[in-house]
């Protein structure tokens, strides 16, 4: 009999072994999901018989701390059976239960810590259920959606002002406007108040992990001052992505200050450049997007009115170094001086 060490991993044994992982992998998930979706049928059940047997016998909140205790000594091992949870359960039912085929179709595919924070958190029917489809669809932690909803996505969602229906055919113009927002926030950031584009845009880079997720599902990075050869002159992107479902690339220009109509004019041209150099077949118009510090709606809506090209503008938020720890910093000639000193030692 061979010993199992002398066999050759051959490439036909590794691709087994990896189609054999990626099929274990598979399986572990659908028991999980299937799993996940069972305990939510359940809590869903238990939600729903605790408010119809409130109603038909009169019962108080009381019924719901007696079950609570008789559940735990009943199965001891098993968690979930809180006065807290209990109530949470019940809550589920009544916030969901006008539109119940959402619950099997989105709900039982959440873990039940994603539906607390929305049920703790969200009052509207339609808000929680963009925040949970949206959870699934993009795989959020429970930190990410409660971040996503404290930052207010909803509000922020599709209300960038673009001139995408005029530049861009259906159904390409609502998805493209959808994934826009107004305004970014990029809290992750820490700068002063009056800090450039340059820096800006470093920063944004350096955290590229936290600002693809503020930009959203789809984005690819492809690079920063990205240059472009046009006639004998070469320019340079401040931010190049791909996006994956729009299947187009996505320029972004930054601004430290307000919008200037201007700003419209030259990110015209880099689309241009951008669609003649870089696109190909198979790829969607380019689409640009101007980030500024803040902007006027009527400059901007007269700035795109005219633009061919498909263009948004939108905000942006960074969390500003106050003026009195800016004046406590030491400058780039103090620490010099400093480790200078230190060296002379």
């Amino acid at each position: 009999m061979k010993n199992l060490d002398s066999l050759p991993k051959s490439s036909d044994y590794i691709k087994f072994l990896t189609d054999l992982k990626g099929r274990i992998h598979a399986s572990q998930m659908r028991a999980a999901l299937a799993a996940n979706s069972e305990l939510i049928s359940l809590y869903w059940h238990i939600g729903k018989s605790i408010i119809r047997l409130q109603k038909e016998k009169g019962w108080g909140n009381a019924v719901v701390e007696q079950l609570s205790s008789d559940l735990k000594t009943a199965y001891p091992g098993i968690s979930g059976f809180s006065r807290t949870n209990l109530f949470a359960m019940r809550q589920m039912y009544l916030f969901f239960s006008p539109a119940s085929k959402f619950v099997p179709q989105v709900v039982g595919q959440l873990p039940w810590g994603h539906i607390r924070v929305v049920l703790a958190k969200i009052k509207d029917q339609s808000i929680a259920e963009f925040y949970l489809k949206s959870a699934m669809e993009f795989g959020w932690s429970r930190d990410i959606l409660e971040m996503q909803i404290e930052q207010k996505l909803y509000e922020r969602q599709g209300k960038s002002i673009t001139n995408f229906t005029k530049a861009l055919p259906k159904p390409q113009s609502d998805l493209a406007q959808q994934t826009l927002k107004d305004p970014y926030i990029f809290d992750f950031l820490t700068l002063e108040k009056d800090a450039q584009e340059k820096d800006i845009e470093n920063q944004l880079v350096k955290h590229i992990l936290k600002f693809l997720l503020e930009l959203g599902k789809g984005f690819a990075f492809i690079g920063q001052q990205y240059p472009l050869q046009v006639g004998e002159k070469e320019y340079y992107l401040d931010l190049l992505f791909y996006h994956i479902k729009l299947k187009c690339f996505v320029v972004i220009e930054l601004k430290s200050g307000e919008f200037k109509p201007e700003y419209a004019g030259k990110v015209n041209f880099y689309l241009s450049a951008v669609d003649d150099l870089m696109r190909s077949e198979k790829d969607n118009p380019s689409i640009g997007i101007i980030l500024c510090k803040n902007k006027d709606k009527i400059n901007v809506e007269y700035a795109l009115r005219d633009i061919n090209k498909p263009i948004g503008v939108s905000s942006f938020h960074f969390n500003e170094i106050p003026v009195d720890i800016q004046t406590q910093m030491p400058t780039v000639e103090q620490i010099e001086r400093e480790l200078t000193s230190i060296e002379n030692c």
